[in-house]
């Protein structure tokens, strides 16, 4: 059984500055190299979780040596361990895993969103589970080291997820050191000193940096990712940070892809003449990005072609419209969240991770919210009256998730038709 090394506030005491109270056991340790200061950390434990108000979190280090920094967030979806980590709109993030069973089915090299993992670190409940799958290439903590992403395992994620849940998403950084040595007071400051996602504009280190087409459709049973042979449509992908599976499900629907990237012009994306434009998930905060993402999607808007956003997309559309957005308390992110469609009034249990929102109250004349969340009540959607116009704030592709929403690619292509 994996043990639980503990979650205490490091506080200095009167007498000695450098104590901690870990597992009801006093760590501490004397100055060294010029007043550095240096905590030893509880018997076993090789990694340490910390956040901005001083909350070290103790635990036995995954994956690569080091140090990570970004905000601290919390995922509940039971698969897809290797998408997520792999999901550009997870860049700037640390990131819990509240399902205890991570590694089960190993890694390989089909199930990735795009080359390099954006996210900076991941914490679990378990030791990494030993891969269990005729897919698995490559076991998990392998698959960390590869991409020098540093984790943590054996803390209470549970206790860890109730602190965002209540305080909302942290600052922290994660420090994997093998030989039990932690600079704890530097840690903080770190963890204090990172400006957060609010205002930080992270698609433009996402993106593509060169135009280029798609082609490959879903993966299938015994056939693996199969090649688009008869296109219907022509589309522009603006990629602010695109997974692979939006993509593929794109062509699966007859859409010949070119993706151009974030800070592409209007005349650029126009001069491709597509049928339709995408605009894609990404992350950080959607009034930075929009600072040049808006003027274009304005000009786009008045073209008359169809578009269609996900996540980051949605909201920098809806910035174009007029909306606003705010930074969301903790987020949502896992593959089983209710959505409501306003207009037919389906619930679809959807995939999510966004820790920004489209604020509904802002909405203008002619734009309508088409979807909202049953979990908060906020804004998932909308669609311009009169256009060929419509965004959500899900993931419809499904990767991980379940597929309720791949309709919604089915509209698109609609809008395409002139339906």
């Amino acid at each position: 059984m994996t043990r639980t090394l503990g979650l205490r506030k490091y506080t200095p005491s009167a007498t000695n500055p450098l104590a901690n109270i870990v597992n009801d056991q006093v760590v501490t340790t004397a100055p060294k190299n010029k007043g550095a200061e240096s905590l030893h950390a509880p018997d076993g434990a090789t990694a340490v979780i910390v956040l901005a108000d001083g909350t070290a979190i103790w635990g036995k280090g995954i994956g690569a040596a080091g140090e990570a920094v970004g905000e601290v967030c919390f995922n509940t979806s039971m698969t897809g361990y290797q998408e997520i980590m792999t999901d550009p709109s997870y860049a700037g993030q640390i990131i819990t895993f509240t399902f205890p069973h991570i590694g089960n089915t190993g890694t390989n090299p089909e199930d990735i969103e795009t080359t390099t993992p954006a996210a900076r670190g991941c914490i679990l409940r378990a030791d990494i589970t030993d891969p269990a799958s005729w897919r698995a290439h490559q076991h998990y903590d392998d698959w960390l080291k590869s991409h020098n992403l540093p984790g943590i395992s054996g803390i209470d994620t549970r206790r860890l997820t109730r602190k965002i849940r209540d305080g909302g998403a942290p600052s922290g950084v994660i420090c994997h050191a093998p030989n039990g040595h932690f600079d704890i007071p530097a840690l903080i400051a770190k963890a204090r000193d990172w400006p957060g996602l609010e205002g930080m504009d992270l698609a433009i280190e996402v993106t593509t940096r060169q135009n280029y087409t798609w082609d490959e459709t879903e993966w299938a049973i015994g056939e693996g990712y199969g090649k688009l042979t008869a296109p219907k449509h022509k589309v522009v992908a603006i990629d602010y940070g695109i997974k692979r599976n939006i993509l593929r499900c794109l062509a699966s629907h007859g859409c010949d892809v070119t993706v151009v990237p974030a800070n592409a012009s209007a005349e650029d994306i126009l001069s491709h003449n597509p049928d339709g434009i995408f605009l894609s998930n990404g992350p950080g905060d959607p009034a930075a990005t929009g600072e040049y993402a808006v003027p274009v999607l304005q000009t786009l808007i008045d073209s008359g072609k169809p578009i269609f956003g996900i996540c980051l997309g949605h909201q920098l559309l809806a910035r174009a419209l007029g909306c606003q957005t705010s930074k969301m308390h903790q987020g949502h992110r896992g593959g089983n969240q209710p959505v409501k469609d306003l207009v037919t009034g389906r619930v679809e249990i959807t995939s999510q991770n966004h820790g920004f929102a489209v604020d509904a109250t802002t909405l203008p004349d002619g734009v309508t919210e088409s979807h909202v969340s049953l979990f908060d009540g906020s804004n998932e959607g909308l669609r311009v009256e009169g256009k060929p116009i419509f965004s959500i704030q899900y993931h419809p592709e499904a990767s991980p998730g379940p597929t309720d929403s791949h309709y919604l690619f089915e509209r698109f292509v609609g809008l395409m038709d002139g339906i």
